[in-house]
């Protein structure tokens, strides 16, 4: 049985949604895609037209899955500043467990935390504001501290 689908989403775009009630803790489905370095991956995303839209998802080791190159349904998450689901990294893997329990139909989210360079003008950090409206939304993708 199907557990998630990728439909629509209010918040942005395209977001993946639970099919069936998933409890805290439950793994959900793996973030998929070609694993690679960030040079390949900035080489192969300036080659493309829609540069401003990527699927990449940093490992601690210093490479990165690219989500658009292979990838599964797990591209689309959607980020919320209170996120109702939470990456696990295993063995150069990305994992999305359920961190509380998530209705049928409730889109699922996680925090992308994102990271950007300290000397980052303010443009560029205005390109990354958060729309996903949830309380204690801190108005930006970028991690705290960021």
């Amino acid at each position: 049985m199907r557990r998630i689908t990728v439909r629509r989403s209010p918040v942005h775009g395209r977001g993946v949604f639970a099919l069936c009630a998933l409890r805290a803790g439950e793994r959900i489905f793996e973030y998929r895609g070609k694993v690679t370095t960030w040079r390949e991956a900035s080489r192969h995303c300036e080659s493309r037209a829609d540069c401003a839209h990527t699927f990449l998802f940093g490992l601690s080791d210093g490479r990165v899955i690219d989500g658009g190159r292979g990838g599964n349904g797990a591209r689309w998450l959607n980020h919320a500043c209170n996120a109702n689901c939470e990456t696990v990294e295993i063995d150069g893997r990305v994992f999305i467990d359920a961190i509380c329990d998530i209705d049928a139909g409730a889109e699922l989210f996680i925090d992308y935390a994102l990271e950007l360079e300290s000397d980052a003008s303010d443009e560029t950090r205005l390109m990354y504001v958060c729309r996903c409206g949830t309380g204690g939304c801190r108005g930006t993708m970028l991690g705290v501290g960021a």
